[in-house]
């Protein structure tokens, strides 16, 4: 039986040679890489512009942009070339591959810090988020962009290395790291580090494999076969850990905000809305903030969904649900709007006015002599009345409301002048853009800045540069404390209030 299957193994590894290794001409792919590996000037400069270009379009950001970074970056082939040197035990390419994929990488970090610094603007965008937190699918993604590129090397086929350079996307996620770093952003910084390895390292080591495969280093002892297996399954399994970790929490959170909006939907029927939903999952037990919109008020809800969600999730539940009422007399906004609608036809302009201020301040909880018209430029101006416990969404939600109501109309409700302001949230490294939306248009309703107090510089700055890039005026403030926004006093004096 054991010589049955010898010459078993001994007869397909003839096939395979005839078939497939036959055409291979190994001294011409050697060759090729140990060009294209090393460092260079040419390498440094695409090293420069390609993390130059990275780096706006992490920041706009563009995902066309980060493509053609991605097509310039020459990482590519370093990291090949170190795969190929392990295949065949050639120390030196080792070393040359080695010396250009680290140099590049420090290139690149040390340019991504200096323009970061620099920049007014240092708000964590989703393209810079969605490399912060690395998945074993990212690991699968490298393994297998590794088989294309080292088969296209191998085979002749260059065109494909354009692809894999598009799909494993290697000089964003060191981009990201310097960013980290001049950011104090420890969360994006370890997360883009542990996304970059995993690329790294996996396709050199998935190169090496496809390149004894196709009989590179066949000089190799057992021996070598044996210890190059287990470090690819060492290296693979050690990078498994922590990305399948971060697969586990992405799961649990996707399904946890759904089953969240379904509870509370659950507990407030139709005709009520939820308008917001905020979830932290960095904090134990954890947070959930929401607005619902709901013709009745249910002083009980809180408690009961708290039970439900921790029933659901097995978690312990922090929830605090903000309900609106809008419509006082029981009716729903969608009600009102259908009878806006209706009285629109055959209504003279002046009815029209009429019928839209009433409902403007219906909403906002004000007299109908509270409403400022100006009806050549078809606009509405009002400021809510206080309801207590009302967030500034809950205040925008019901500006929301009004401009769906008055759809002739030009609406805008500001919130009251005492109205808090959110509270910073920052989940992963990532600066909450619904808080961020909801102060910049705070500040523009009320005309005053805010301040952004806590925290370090770094992150002052980038809440600041996000609330205005959205429009807002706001400042970085104080030190001392925990991320926190507070009205400016003197645009406060200023405006008179």
């Amino acid at each position: 039986m054991a010589v049955t299957t010898a010459r078993y193994l001994v007869n397909l590894r003839q096939r395979w040679n005839a078939w497939f290794i036959r055409g291979v001409d190994h001294d011409t792919v050697l060759r090729q890489i140990a060009e294209d590996s090393g460092w260079s000037g040419r390498y440094a400069f695409l090293i420069v512009i390609s993390a130059a270009i990275s780096l706006l379009g992490l920041l706009m950001p563009s995902v066309a942009v980060l493509i053609g970074a991605m097509l310039l970056s020459p990482l590519m082939m370093p990291i090949i070339g170190l795969g190929f040197g392990i295949a065949t035990v050639d120390t030196r390419e080792i070393r040359r591959s080695a010396t250009a994929l680290v140099a590049g990488a420090a290139i690149a970090v040390t340019l991504a810090v200096l323009f970061v610094s620099l920049s007014p603007i240092q708000t964590i965008t989703s393209e810079i988020a969605g490399r912060t937190r690395p998945t074993l699918f990212d690991l699968l993604v490298a393994l297998l962009s590794a088989v294309a590129g080292a088969y296209a090397l191998i085979r002749g086929r260059g065109g494909t290395v354009v692809g894999v350079a598009i799909a494993i996307a290697l000089m964003p996620p060191l981009v990201v790291v310097g960013f980290g770093i001049a950011t104090l952003n420890w969360t994006v910084f370890a997360g883009a580090l542990l996304l970059f390895a995993t690329n790294a390292i996996t396709i050199a080591l998935t190169a090496a494999l496809v390149a004894r495969v196709y009989g590179f280093g066949s000089h190799l002892s057992p021996q070598h076969t044996g210890w190059q297996l287990v470090l690819f399954v060492v290296a693979v399994g050690l990078l498994s850990v922590p990305l399948g970790s971060g697969l586990r929490q992405i799961a649990f959170e996707s399904v946890a905000r759904r089953q969240v909006r379904e509870t509370i939907n659950e507990r407030f029927a139709n005709p009520s809305r939820l308008s917001q939903l905020d979830i932290d999952y960095s904090t134990d037990p954890i947070r959930i903030r929401a607005v619902v919109l709901t013709p009745r008020l249910d002083p009980k809800a809180d408690g009961i969904l708290a039970a439900d969600l921790r029933e659901r999730l097995g978690r312990p539940i922090d929830v605090h649900v903000d309900q609106l009422r809008v419509a006082p007399d029981g009716s729903s906004v969608e009600a009102a709007q259908i009878a806006q609608a209706s009285r629109a036809v055959g209504s003279s302009e002046a009815e029209r006015q009429q019928h839209a201020v009433a409902d403007l301040a219906l909403i906002a909880g004000v007299g109908q002599s509270d409403v400022t018209v100006d009806a050549p430029h078809q606009t509405l101006a009002a400021t809510a009345a206080p309801l207590p416990g009302l967030p500034l969404a809950g205040y925008r939600a019901l500006e929301e409301r009004a401009a769906r109501v008055a759809s002739r109309w030009t609406v805008t409700l500001a919130p009251p002048s005492d109205a808090p302001l959110p509270a910073v949230v920052i989940d992963e490294g990532v600066v909450d853009g619904v808080m961020l939306d909801t102060a910049a248009w705070a500040t523009t309703r009320l005309n005053r800045a805010v301040l952004v107090d806590g925290g370090t510089l770094a992150q002052r700055r980038a809440v600041a540069a996000g609330i205005t890039s959205r429009g807002g005026s706001a400042a970085s403030g104080t030190a001392g404390g925990r991320l926190r926004l507070r009205w400016d006093a003197q645009t406060q004096a200023a405006d008179g209030r």
